[in-house]
């Protein structure tokens, strides 16, 4: 049995920073139902989506709250849609209960409904502990709101995670380990860091093309990740997957480890994506694996709802092939890595060049398993074509 998670996809953000490229809507921008005609579309697609899965009785042992900033709803917002979920499938007794939030996007008040309505752990967009590249990035949040964010995080009960973001036009090395060490400094349980890539159809995607910032550069993104990944495991914290530490096992999220193992989960939300693996349906016939999302606009989205649609706009039906394939992208990036005898095809030539190149663990893939070394981890996606 795979387990389930519900990932709720919540589109608002109080402004669009420079380089997302995300199905966010700041306040005038694009098209969108008000908040509370939101909250009422995600809690009919639960409905809708309850029905759909038929006599499948799993409760939820994840659900995570995304976006766009989750916490531009009040918490009370919050809170309904986890009972929605409640009602619908369930949570199980252990479930980790996840929100994104921006550091001035909460006060002690709503954490503490938050904690009272289930959540369990509070993820904050630090991104930097540096003005310059908070400016760049267009942050809103002041570095001095993220230690008051995480503790007010720790008075409600909740675990605590910080997002950073590496390589920012202008970011300097000093600057980057400034964050780090920064980070480190409020003792959060789990942290994520992620390499900037600066999409065309950005604002920031624009300025490039215009001359306005520089192009990332490579080499410094990796010197970058490496530090990371020196300065977190000298703090005690340890890697499971290419962008993520945590203190210990059971403080790595274990929601995003369900996507990267292939769990089923259902998105709510406009944009929002799904994922149910191999299953035998009510009748006994067996069901092919299949991944769909939803419309992408939020008006779309709730006038589906609202006539008693699903909001799907498209579904692909994975073979098993497929799913190999996917294994490999997926289970490549974790610390444990995965069984040679896993590989979709045979490729003893690819290992051998890999563990040469320094880049599977020589070791370990003697003994049938394919980790990557740190010099892999930068070379994670280049690991994979090899083996796929």
């Amino acid at each position: 049995m795979r387990d389930f998670g519900v990932y709720v996809h919540v589109p608002f953000c109080a402004v669009r920073c420079g380089y997302c490229d995300f199905n966010t809507y700041a306040p005038g921008e694009g098209e969108f139902s008000s908040r509370g005609d939101y909250v009422g579309a995600a809690l009919a697609e639960m409905a809708l989506a309850r029905e759909a899965m038929g006599d499948d009785s799993r409760p939820a042992s994840t659900v995570f709250f995304g976006g766009g900033t989750p916490t531009m709803l009040d918490a009370g917002a919050l809170a309904a849609m986890l009972g929605g979920i409640r009602e619908s499938w369930g949570l199980a007794a252990d479930a980790e209960v996840t929100t994104e939030a921006n550091p001035d996007s909460v006060t002690p008040a709503s954490l503490a409904t938050l904690a009272s309505a289930g959540f369990t752990r509070v993820s904050f967009g630090m991104q930097s502990a540096v003005p310059h590249v908070l400016a760049t990035l267009e942050r809103t949040h002041r570095p001095e709101n993220v230690a008051k964010a995480v503790a007010w995080a720790r008075e409600a009960g909740l675990a605590v995670s910080l997002d950073l973001i590496y390589g920012t036009p202008g970011e300097s090395l000093a600057d980057w380990q400034a964050s780090l060490d920064a980070a480190i400094a409020l003792e959060p349980d789990h942290v994520s860091a992620y390499a900037l890539v600066i999409e065309p159809a950005t604002r920031m995607g624009r300025q490039l093309r215009a001359g306005e910032i520089e192009p990332v550069d490579l080499d410094t993104q990796a010197d970058m990740y490496e530090a990371a990944d020196a300065r977190l495991r000298h703090a005690g914290y340890a890697w499971y997957e290419v962008s993520n530490w945590a203190r210990s096992p059971d403080q790595a999220c274990r929601h995003n480890v369900a996507y990267w193992t292939s769990q089923d989960w259902w998105g709510i939300g406009p944009g929002a994506h799904s994922y149910l693996g191999p299953r035998i349906g009510d009748s006994g016939e067996a069901v092919d694996a299949m991944r769909w999302w939803n419309v992408k606009l939020p008006r779309a989205y709730a006038a589906r709802l609202a006539a008693g649609d699903s909001p799907a706009a498209e579904v692909e039906p994975l073979t098993d092939d497929d799913l190999a394939l996917e294994a490999v992208m997926l289970r490549l990036r974790l610390a444990e890595g995965m069984a040679v005898a896993d590989l979709p095809a045979r490729r003893p030539d690819a290992i051998a060049a890999l563990v040469a190149d320094g880049v599977l663990d020589g070791r370990a893939a003697l003994a049938g398993r394919l980790v990557l070394t740190l010099r892999g981890r930068l070379l994670a996606d280049a690991a994979i074509r090899a083996l796929t």
